[in-house]
């Protein structure tokens, strides 16, 4: 068992994976994405600022969701994103889908199997054979 404290209220929870959040904000976190989320689709050209205030949540918490790609903004939001890697406009995430292949494509390829060598084909001379000195 392993024993852990909230990160959020401090309450103790038995830990087994990912973000040491206790049951209960876990749930709490959830209900204020829904209603983020609802916000947004009714308010489509509201600020950051704007939706953390009229829902109660951190700006912080608001681009986390957006960087794991569970939060959407439209091309006509007033939020700027741009991929960290080339700065190409997005609407959701941290890079673009091209950046995003380019690096699929280099992990791809720094683990494949290395190739084997090939083998030089040797002719074999019918006539060579084992040979044996006279003692």
């Amino acid at each position: 068992m392993n024993l852990r404290n909230c990160s959020r209220c401090g309450k103790m929870f038995n830990y087994i994976t990912g973000e040491p959040l206790c049951d209960d904000c876990k749930k709490a976190i959830e209900e204020d994405f829904q209603k983020v989320k609802k916000y947004i689709e009714e308010n489509p050209g509201a600020r950051i600022e704007k939706i953390a205030e009229d829902n109660e949540v951190t700006t912080k918490q608001i681009k986390k969701w957006i960087a794991e790609e569970r939060l959407m903004f439209s091309k006509e939001s007033p939020l700027a994103l741009t991929c960290e890697n080339c700065g190409e406009p997005i609407q959701t995430g941290r890079f673009c889908a091209k950046c995003k292949a380019g690096m699929a494509n280099n992990l791809t390829n720094t683990f494949a199997k290395p190739k084997p060598l090939q083998q030089p084909v040797v002719k074999k001379d019918p006539k060579a054979g084992m040979r044996f000195l006279d003692t």
